[in-house]
């Protein structure tokens, strides 16, 4: 069987172009230029320019070297004046298996030496069968397993050795003419990914965005105008896709940032375009700039979240050495040094240790950001600052069946800090029903309808204690 495999890969390297009939064949060679645009979602439209020289009346053109997973119903070719009549999107692709498969039923001849005097010989097998091995008739016997090479009297007309999109197309008059291919395709897709650098007081960051490219779409895109689109547009999703190759992508490695993509609002959507040419090798993953923002203000936040399950039930000690989020916050301003829509992606964040090297302080994924939102990453927990929780005090004032209750209960929170300079931690509790604080040794803040925080001063290697009495009616 492999043997019949390697004379069959040999078919493919001696068999260059399959033409089924009269078709005109439309290569890569005939390529004016490309346009790729690339959405979110594995999507993307491309716009193939090619030169063809047409007689006049009805043909076949066969565009070759287009995207193995094309959407063939959303293709469009326009230029000069000629009509399309059908189209078919062929992608039955030559291999050693379907050339087997398409033999199903029919005569191959199997060479193979003698196993004492190596002599070779050839002797005529029927294929009966291709799915999970083969199965041959040679003369009255059965054989279950290829015992030298397969040779194929020719390549069935149905099997292409690209993915193939034929057109039955009719022109009124015969010449020249540069017509425009364009279709949408899966395969292609983009992500953002960013990488920041905290200066020594975590008050200011230099942010790099870059986009990483991934084609997987069984075609490549030489020089091509290359255009992203950051939003989520709107797909009826199909049952099935069209089969096609698939293949493992290798990464390619960062660099510094050079000029970024320039960027405008279109439709609902932003639209990101290099400016200059590029290629998208198949089966590759490429990396290009996307942004660059130096000196951009951001606080950092210590955070300790509750939850709501002790405001109505007795629960004692709550928690020790509980952890307490490290959070990074910017805003998307101009004032900030940022100021630009910003792609969802992820926003790994880097640091400077004591002897000049970067170090990895954690990472977090972002929404699409547009111009004034607040971008904020959970960086990680801190090792230095933790807290001890405990309840206190609970009583339940009034309540039967399912409504009208009414619970107090009373809280002592202890912060604790091992750093050597003082923190503000936040304290938020998400308290259920309709509260109302009676005592606390700090201010709060109502930020939300069952949302109150305290901004919490710990004092470099000491212990600040919030405690708070609060009433909860359902």
């Amino acid at each position: 069987m492999k043997k019949a495999l390697v004379l069959a890969a040999a078919f493919l390297c001696c068999w260059g172009s399959v033409q089924a009939g009269d078709e005109i064949a439309v290569s890569a060679r005939e390529q004016q230029s490309v346009s790729v645009t690339i959405y979110n979602k594995n999507l993307a439209l491309i716009k193939d320019r090619r030169a063809i020289t047409l007689p006049a009346g009805i043909q076949i053109l066969a565009f070759r070297e287009v995207s193995a997973k094309i959407k063939p119903e959303t293709a469009l070719m326009t230029g000069g004046d000629v009509a399309v009549l059908e189209q078919n999107f062929e992608y039955d692709l030559l291999t050693p298996q379907s050339l087997l498969q398409k033999y199903v039923g029919r005569e191959v001849t199997m060479s193979r030496r003698h196993p004492t005097t190596g002599e070779e010989q050839s002797v005529h097998a029927k294929v009966l069968s291709a799915g999970n091995g083969v199965v041959l008739q040679v003369g009255n016997q059965i054989e279950t397993e290829v015992s030298g090479r397969l040779i194929y009297p020719d390549v069935p007309g149905t099997l292409r050795d690209r993915p193939t999109l034929t057109m039955q197309v009719e022109s009124a008059t015969a010449g020249a003419r540069d017509v425009e291919l364009s279709y949408l395709t899966g395969g292609l897709s983009w992500q953002a990914d960013y990488v920041a650098e905290l200066n020594a007081t975590d008050d200011h960051l230099n942010l790099s965005g870059w986009v990483t490219l991934t084609n997987e779409s069984g075609a490549q895109y030489p020089q091509a105008r290359l255009q992203l689109v950051a939003g989520d547009v709107n797909m009826v999703q199909r049952e099935m896709e069209p089969r096609a190759m698939r293949m493992e992508a290798m990464a390619a490695g960062m660099a510094p940032a050079p000029k970024p993509m320039a960027e405008e609002s279109m439709f609902e959507y932003h639209l990101y375009t290099l400016g200059r040419p590029t290629t998208l090798g198949e089966n590759q993953k490429k990396q290009v700039a996307l942004l660059q923002a130096d000196g951009v203000g951001c606080r950092k936040e210590f955070l300790l979240k509750g939850q709501d399950y002790y405001f109505s039930s007795q629960a004692g000690e709550i928690g020790r050495k509980m952890k307490v989020g490290v959070f990074v916050e910017l805003k998307n301003d101009k004032e900030s040094g940022l100021g630009q829509p910003v792609p969802a992606g992820v926003v790994r964040v880097y640091k400077k240790d004591g002897s000049g090297f970067l170090q990895f302080v954690g990472e977090d994924k972002i929404d699409h950001t547009p111009e004034k939102e607040l971008l904020r990453l959970h960086l990680g927990d801190a090792f230095d600052v933790t807290a001890d929780k405990q309840q206190s005090d609970f009583k339940k004032l009034k309540g039967i069946g399912s409504a009208n209750y009414a619970f107090e209960s009373e809280y002592a929170i202890q912060l604790k800090n091992a750093k050597k300079e003082q923190v503000i931690v936040k304290v938020q509790e998400p308290i259920p029903g309709d509260w109302e604080i009676l005592s606390e040794s700090v201010k709060h803040v109502k930020e939300a309808a069952h949302t109150a925080s305290w901004l919490v001063a710990v004092p470099p290697m000491e212990t600040t204690t919030l405690t708070y009495r609060v009433r909860v009616k359902y």
